[in-house]
């Protein structure tokens, strides 16, 4: 595993308005990265601008919806525009909704699938001539440990990550040739307000606290992985936890979550 460095790093990072992807911005920042940061809120967008600026850093916006093609190809031309170029592709924009698969709406399914799966798989396919030319060149899929392992009530969810954890591996080896670098990150429960801005919430997952991380925490570690030249990490006690004892006795944790899930 080689050394990247970030400083003078041309990225982009996708859900930059909360969570892990503001913490991801103003982490790059202080390490010197240059960016363009998008979500739907450009108010919000706007005042991490500031804080980015007060470290420092250069950060360029590109509100709207990351399902939308239209803005995924104004995100590419202002990388181009605004930094020259592209180094650093980080798709950590995500939603969720809890409550059972059978009682669902199609809808639900397709807008979770088309945010956390299809916007960053037509992402990084319009991306790679950008990043071919780009310096040391890698893409972060934010995934979560829900890509390793399923669990009731979160159905979809658990299903779009599943899907950008097997288009990680498979893209991984494609673009080994063309010298880009594809690193999965999995965390587990981390201290945002994601759950409080699901697209549904039918049900209760009370353990979900257990061994929460701060989106900071998860920033720096996924950062220091970018650095490190790290295909893969595995974030949060909790997390750990529920992947390990899967792999080594999925009909135990079967039996656990379909009892306490």
């Amino acid at each position: 595993m080689s050394r990247r460095k970030i400083s003078g790093l041309r990225t982009i990072v996708t859900g930059a308005s909360s969570g892990i992807g503001r913490e991801l911005a103003l982490e790059l920042a202080r390490q010197g990265a240059r960016s363009v940061l998008t979500a739907r809120r450009r108010e919000v967008l706007e005042g991490l601008q500031g804080q980015v600026r007060e470290l420092g850093g250069e950060a360029h916006l590109v509100a709207g919806d990351i399902a939308e093609a239209e803005l995924r190809q104004r995100l590419l031309e202002a990388a181009q525009a605004e930094l020259g170029g592209l180094d650093l592709l980080i798709n950590n924009a995500g939603v969720g909704a809890i409550g059972p698969f059978a009682e669902a709406s199609e809808a639900r399914l397709r807008r979770v699938m088309e945010v956390n799966f299809f916007a960053p798989a037509e992402l990084i396919r319009c991306a790679v001539p950008l990043l071919q030319a780009g310096n040391r060149p890698m893409i972060v899929n934010v995934s979560s440990v829900l890509g390793h392992r399923g669990i009731p009530k979160k159905s979809e969810y658990c299903a779009s990550k599943f899907a950008l954890h097997g288009l990680s591996d498979s893209i991984r080896a494609e673009l080994t040739a063309r010298g880009i670098d594809v690193l999965l990150v999995s965390p587990g429960t981390t201290a945002t307000d994601f759950f409080d801005n699901v697209l549904e919430k039918n049900g209760d997952l009370p353990w979900l606290a257990f061994g929460a991380m701060s989106a900071r925490s998860v920033a720096r570690r996924t950062v220091k992985a970018i650095r490190r030249g790290r295909h893969e990490i595995i974030l949060t006690p909790g997390g750990k936890a529920l992947v390990w004892c899967d792999r080594l006795c999925p009909p135990l944790v079967n039996r656990l979550v379909a009892r306490f899930g």
